[in-house]
């Protein structure tokens, strides 16, 4: 007697795809979501995959949202990186705790999701999505205005009009150690001015959200690129303090907040500092 394959949903991937040449790209663990929210991200285009759909692998409270993907087709183009911030920003706006997985990670089948991913770090997952339960990552990125920030060291420091004066007067190829010497004076007073606006900046905001957290190390016009974790129900108030630095400092540095994301900075502090989730199976 010849078995007959079981039917399944659309959405719902099968465990024999492995050897079919597809496997499955793991976006991230998340807790149970609403039907409302799942039908919303299973709507979302795939990575690698236009014709893809979404789903979500489930296991005792939690899920992981995977999608179907060739695994001869290399990951990394932008539409791939787009697809994948958008699930998870998707569900992060919608108020379902995320746990991000990093950009690629790839496994063989359904089976591996359930058994080895989801029952195999449950626990840590569970007790992660729980502190992050009612958050969203908002990030702010601040640029100076070039000419406003130059206008103010120069009104501030009399050694550099002096030296900027002094070359005016003379020709392109000449004056070489006075151009070092005044481009040194705006390098250090821009680095004290970013030093003190880092300052501010998460003086204002730091007290609407409960975690933050620096980026890499600004350079150039960079002052600072910092993440929040913000509580849903502080979300307008956390928008409002953005709003009234951004009117203060109109004309003089460049807001851009970000919002609300998955808990991508986050995601080491929930876990205990254990690190993120494991990434099974990455290409």
């Amino acid at each position: 007697m010849t078995a007959q394959p079981q039917e399944r949903s659309a959405r719902q991937p099968g465990p024999e795809a492995a050897g079919t040449g597809r496997g499955f790209y793991v976006y991230g663990i998340v807790a149970e979501p609403s039907p409302e929210v799942a039908k919303e991200v299973e709507d979302l285009p795939a990575v690698a995959n236009p014709e893809g759909s979404l789903t979500f692998v489930r296991h005792d409270g939690i899920a992981a949202v995977v999608s179907e993907v060739p695994v001869d087709v290399p990951l990394g183009r932008p539409d791939d990186l787009q697809a994948h911030a958008r699930a998870l920003d998707t569900l992060a706006a919608a108020g379902t705790a995320v746990l991000p997985l990093r950009f690629g990670t790839v496994v063989k089948d359904v089976r591996t999701v359930t058994d080895e991913l989801l029952a195999g770090g449950h626990d840590d997952f569970a007790a992660a999505l729980e502190r992050l339960a009612g958050h969203a990552q908002f990030t702010m990125k601040a640029r100076y205005v070039q000419d406003a920030v130059l206008r103010e060291v120069l009104a501030e420091q009399p050694v550099a009009r002096q030296l900027r004066d002094e070359l005016a007067e003379v020709p392109e190829e000449a004056g070489y150690y006075q151009r070092v010497e005044l481009g040194q004076i705006v390098s250090d007073a821009i680095a004290a001015k970013r030093e003190a606006d880092c300052a501010e900046l998460l003086r204002r905001l730091e007290p609407f959200a409960d975690a933050s957290v620096e980026g890499r190390q600004p350079s150039g016009d960079e002052v600072v690129n910092a993440s929040f974790l913000v509580a849903h129900r502080r979300q307008a108030a956390f928008e409002e303090a953005a709003e009234n630095l951004a009117r203060d400092w109109h004309g003089r540095i460049q807001l851009r907040l970000l919002g609300p994301l998955a808990p991508y900075e986050f995601v080491s502090a929930a876990m205990g500092g254990t690190g993120s989730p494991p990434e099974e199976g990455e290409r």
